[in-house]
């Protein structure tokens, strides 16, 4: 007799000027992980209203944004810190160290790794493919991607196309509340892009009530998203590279975004 596994629970809520926090709760096993520690009231705040007790930290990169509250939660807690052990050095009370396609078994439910450079070097998602939920950080935005802090367009291009090969159904849990702003670029570079446009309009009705843009889904990224159409022959003609090699269009749709 097959028993189905008991979903994952997630609670976004929000930190700092336009972080999330996010929780991941497996009712099972009683395991309960914080992706990132933006900011530690609102995180500890969280688990009280939950009622869950901490037992893990997610670390997508070292940005203090993002693992700025690790040694608090942990003395707090005594939660385990995971991390990439190319960052192992820059992320404070990491315990195990994972590299691409490492897996952890988070209660019933396998975690995924994969490695995704491009804003920093040492950056990873998380992706739980028996719930279809991919936790990534500042890889992926809903309409953008990560500034290329320590990385090449090179490295950002294929860490987003590693993202592309995930089901189009995958939930995106991206970090930041960007997508507004990143929704009026995205218009610049493929305005003739009819979901966009349409995406655009729901994202400001949202706005307007002060509701989140995300989760996204990887196949409205790939329809709507300007950083993983670069491929695409429309947006290639809207920004006057016509048959240019991806990574050269992608580098100029992410310079233009910095200057934006």
């Amino acid at each position: 007799m097959t028993t189905a596994t008991p979903q994952l629970d997630i609670h976004m809520f929000p930190c700092l000027e336009d972080n999330y926090g996010f929780l991941v709760h497996d009712p099972e096993s009683g395991f309960t992980a914080c992706i990132d520690t933006p900011e530690v009231e609102p995180i500890l705040r969280a688990l009280d209203e939950k009622g869950w007790q901490l037992t893990h930290i997610l670390n997508t990169h070292h940005h203090f944004d993002h693992a700025g509250g690790n040694l608090e939660l942990k003395e707090k807690t005594d939660c385990i810190i995971v991390g990439s052990r190319k960052d192992a050095k820059r992320l404070p009370g990491i315990d195990i160290q994972m590299g691409d396609g490492d897996t952890y078994l988070f209660g019933a439910h396998e975690l995924t790794i994969l490695e995704t450079p491009g804003h920093t070097s040492g950056h990873v998602i998380y992706y739980f493919a028996d719930s279809g939920i991919a936790f990534v950080g500042d890889t992926l935005f809903a309409l953008g991607c990560g500034r290329l802090f320590e990385g090449t367009p090179e490295d950002m291009l294929q860490s987003l196309q590693k993202l592309q090969e995930l089901p189009d159904t995958t939930l995106v849990y991206c970090a930041h509340e960007y997508t507004q702003d990143n929704a009026r670029f995205a218009l610049t570079v493929d305005p003739d892009n009819g979901d966009l446009r349409t995406r655009s309009t729901e994202i400001k009705k949202l706005r307007e009530r002060g509701k989140p843009t995300i989760p996204t889904t990887i196949g409205l990224e790939k329809r709507t998203n300007p950083f993983m159409r670069t491929a695409d022959a429309e947006l290639q003609e809207a920004v006057g590279m016509s048959g240019a090699p991806e990574v050269e269009v992608f580098a100029e749709v992410r310079a233009r975004k910095d200057r934006f």
